[in-house]
């Protein structure tokens, strides 16, 4: 008989949280090598048309001709004449762009790409977005909104604020320059008044996946008004959270004005702490992003003077998009759902 094995809750919990990260990076690695492969497929397709130079107007019947006997051999593939036209442009657009933006697209769904062939004309946008849908797994509706908000041409402007380079080592501090964002996108929340900063953190903690999404790949949630205590005297950090790549926790600080200097001073004590107090052995230092509705680059760049502690300081988009962009994106997504109807492959 075999003797049974005991563990204690906190043990077993992380045998389980590791677990869950193995299947959903296996799920993930998995959907990427199936974009991939259709991707493969359409862009062989497209290529062919390109090289036959079959062209809308007089090849149209080539194409309707075509559509119909492949997909009398291949009926659950999608293969409509729009299709078809759609994966030659699909070639026509990348098949001389450089490597890095072919990677990009060739992991994203179909659906996705038709978005980006049919809604940004700029290759550069196009590998923007690509990118951003790839690390941070964006469905189709997150892309189409980030790019009716017009997300490439507003990142471009942004100032980053932070003393990443003066605080980290340089591999580092690019590392968290590409992690951190300027400006953090939190309409999900569906705020449309002002609240106070502990309602503000209360609906991030609720709807935590989407504020996990939004600040991108490798976070993970440890917990909101996370307590240190040090010298008899009691401190809580806003939320706290672990990043796997830079090996660092990460303190996040919700304001809900603009921003002060004073924040600094208060964020640089609780990066202190967590080092003293929380830092594993083989971690790194501690991080610290101050969430303002509102900042001006110098306020920040003098108030990180001569601060020690990495500190980067972020603005936040609360409030949804107007309602004449919200009534667009609507209308848009039906369109969207109406073309493909029929195609359920076409994700």
């Amino acid at each position: 008989m075999s003797k049974e094995i005991t563990i204690n809750k906190e043990e077993y919990g992380s045998i389980l949280k590791q677990a869950l990260e193995q299947i959903r990076t296996a799920r993930i690695v998995i959907a990427k090598q199936l974009n991939s492969a259709t991707q493969s497929v359409y862009w062989n397709l497209g290529k062919l048309l390109f090289e036959k130079q079959i062209s809308e107007g007089y090849g149209s019947g080539v194409v309707k001709q075509l559509s119909v006997d492949l997909k009398n051999e291949f009926p659950d593939m999608g293969l409509s004449p729009r299709n078809l036209w759609d994966m030659k442009r699909f070639y026509e657009r990348y098949h001389s762009a450089d490597e890095k933006l072919r990677q990009a697209v060739a992991v994203l769904s179909w659906g996705h790409n038709l978005l980006l062939i049919n809604k940004v004309q700029e290759i550069e946008a196009v590998l923007f977005y690509a990118t951003e849908a790839v690390t941070k797994g964006w469905s189709r509706d997150i892309l189409l909104n980030a790019i009716k908000m017009d997300s490439y041409t507003y990142a471009q402007k942004q100032i980053k604020s932070h003393n990443f380079n003066e605080t980290l080592p340089p591999i580092d501090a690019d590392y968290a320059n590409e992690a951190f964002k300027d400006n953090y996108n939190l309409g999900f929340l569906g705020i449309t008044e002002h609240v106070k900063e502990l309602e503000l953190e209360k609906r991030l903690v609720e709807k935590i996946k989407s504020f996990v999404l939004e600040l991108g790949k490798g976070f993970s949630f440890i917990g909101n008004q996370h307590r240190l205590e040090y010298n008899n005297k009691e401190y809580f950090v806003d939320m706290l959270f672990f990043h796997r790549g830079l090996r660092s926790l990460v303190a996040i600080e919700l304001k809900i004005g603009s921003f002060k200097a004073e924040y600094v001073g208060k964020m640089n004590l609780y990066l202190s702490l967590l080092d003293k107090l929380e830092k594993g052995e083989n971690e790194n230092q501690s991080i610290g992003i101050i969430l303002c509705a509102d900042k001006d680059h110098l306020d920040v760049e003098i108030a990180l003077q001569d601060i020690n502690k990495p500190i980067g300081v972020a603005e936040y988009q609360l409030l949804l998009p107007k309602d004449e962009l919200q009534e667009l994106l609507v209308n848009e997504i039906k369109a969207s759902e109406e073309e493909n109807h029929g195609n359920p492959e076409i994700k």
